[in-house]
């Protein structure tokens, strides 16, 4: 599976990717499908591994630690229905960004909480969404989320693509459900 938003496939011409690491991908993939899917702006997701050194990374090489990469989600995305900033503000709502390297039981940098910009107006974005929910939403710990840019990006393998909807019963991280904070300005 690939994802491709610069001209190919069957996507508007102003689609976008966006791509985000909050622990473990399935919980996350779920939820941005379950929030944005259907109409709401969100194109086509697929989960895989993004933000380390290793070439073509395996699951269980990413979840021994050593590929430096981070379980990821990466979106293609309509603009016109659902911007950068929504997305963004939602990944600080689904999940904590104040735990180093964890999320619930799941420890380990290939769990960390990550942004992967793809262009300067991202990285803008995603640093000032940032800034703002540090002194407004998560006050208790400080942000530990990356803020990196976009480099290589390698699918997971296909049993982890659609995880939660094809074993519906399946692990969902505790720490995976959307806080009801108040609107940012």
């Amino acid at each position: 599976m690939s994802l491709n938003a610069e001209g190919g496939g069957a996507y508007p011409a102003n689609a976008q990717k966006c791509t985000v690491a909050a622990g473990c991908f399935w919980g996350v993939d779920h939820l941005y499908r379950k929030h944005f899917g259907n109409g709401k702006g969100l194109l086509d997701a697929e989960v895989g591994y993004c933000g380390g050194k290793t070439s073509d990374p395996s699951y269980r090489k990413v979840c021994s630690g050593t590929t430096g990469h981070a379980e990821s989600l990466q979106m293609i995305f309509d603009p016109s229905v659902v911007t950068y900033r929504q997305l963004i503000e939602f990944f600080y709502k689904m999940h904590d960004p104040t735990t180093l390297n964890r999320q619930g039981g799941d420890t380990g940098t290939q769990y960390r909480s990550a942004i992967f910009y793809h262009n300067e107006e991202q990285e803008k974005t995603a640093k000032e969404v940032t800034q703002l929910i540090q002194g407004k939403w998560w006050r208790a710990g400080d942000i530990t989320t990356e803020i990196a840019p976009f480099g290589e990006w390698y699918s997971a393998e296909k049993y982890h693509q659609l995880y939660l909807d094809k074993n519906p019963g399946g692990y969902e991280c505790p720490a995976h459900y959307v806080r009801n904070f108040p609107p940012l300005s």
